[in-house]
């Protein structure tokens, strides 16, 4: 096994002063060295869904989204890093969590793709919340049934964060908002954005009514409310439903709803990605927001 080498960066004492220490970082030589098993065929979406929710892990990919997930409190396992550039992480204080750099090649070999942006991590999941819990936090939450397409679910979570949406309710089977992909287009919005699995279904809509919201069903049927003429009482406290691309809700949710509202649509279009329709019905419920602050 080759020793590991050192890059410098700044460690920060319990007093809070920054000192220069040396950064360990283990050379990989092989694809198939065990140390760097998390990071195995990524885009192998059937194998990474059987290995990182049983493990307890999930992968991150890119320096913004890493940071994002050291900020939001996950703790990290490992980091893989293109041998390139293991100086962007000389300012973290990875502690004992280990830094692996390999050539592009050998990270090409390892994770089944070109690793362009050059960091990866893989980090210890947290237990999620109750649904309980996390509508007892919101105001405005979004509610999704079947989106399994981990693009449109990561697009869902970074237009929460930004057009001031609350929380993110679950369907049991919406894909994992924690795999590589939806991780990558949140822009590592998916940790900050609080999230549950809402059981059973669509029963547990219910339990969403019961804390106080108004469920708004999104279709495009015809004699849907369109949304810009919700009253302030239906505004007030939004959980917005939104269902999977192509088939939309299924009737049991529509039905189990109180409103069922519609984006009115130009020039023929019958409707829009659930990504794009959810970010056009986030707007529209905070239009009337306060100015939004720096947070």
């Amino acid at each position: 096994m080759p020793p590991a080498t050192r890059v410098p960066g700044p460690s920060v004492t319990p007093a809070g002063v920054r000192q220069n220490r040396r950064v360990p970082v283990h050379q990989i030589t092989d694809p198939d060295d065990e140390r760097i098993a998390d990071y195995r065929a990524l885009t192998d979406v059937e194998l990474r869904t059987r290995w990182e929710p049983p493990h307890g892990l999930f992968i991150a990919e890119g320096e913004l989204v890493l940071r994002r997930a050291l900020r939001a409190g996950y703790p990290a396992r490992s980091y893989l890093v293109d041998a390139k550039r293991v100086d962007q992480l000389a300012d973290l204080d990875t502690g004992d969590t280990p830094v692996y750099a390999a050539s592009p090649e050998v990270l090409q070999q390892a994770t089944g793709f070109h690793v362009h942006r050059g960091v990866l991590a893989s980090f210890h999941r947290r237990p999620l919340p109750t649904a309980a819990e996390v509508l007892a936090a919101a105001s405005r939450v979004v509610i999704l049934e079947d989106v399994n397409n981990h693009t449109n679910l990561g697009a869902i979570f970074r237009g929460a964060a930004a057009l001031g949406v609350d929380a993110v309710l679950l369907s049991p089977t919406c894909a994992d908002p924690l795999y590589r992909r939806s991780v990558r287009v949140s822009m590592g919005e998916v940790f900050a954005i609080p999230y549950a699995k809402l059981e059973p279904w669509p029963g547990g809509l219910a339990q969403v009514r019961a804390a106080g919201f108004t469920v708004l069903a999104l279709t495009p049927a015809a004699d849907a409310l369109p949304i810009q003429r919700l009253d302030p009482a239906q505004r007030a406290r939004a959980a917005l439903l939104f269902g999977a691309e192509g088939a939309g809700l299924t009737a049991a949710a529509q039905s189990a709803s109180d409103v069922r509202v519609a984006i009115p649509m130009r020039r023929g279009v019958d409707s829009l990605n659930v990504a794009a329709a959810a970010a056009v019905a986030f707007w529209e419920l905070g239009r009337d927001d306060p100015p939004y602050g720096d947070g």
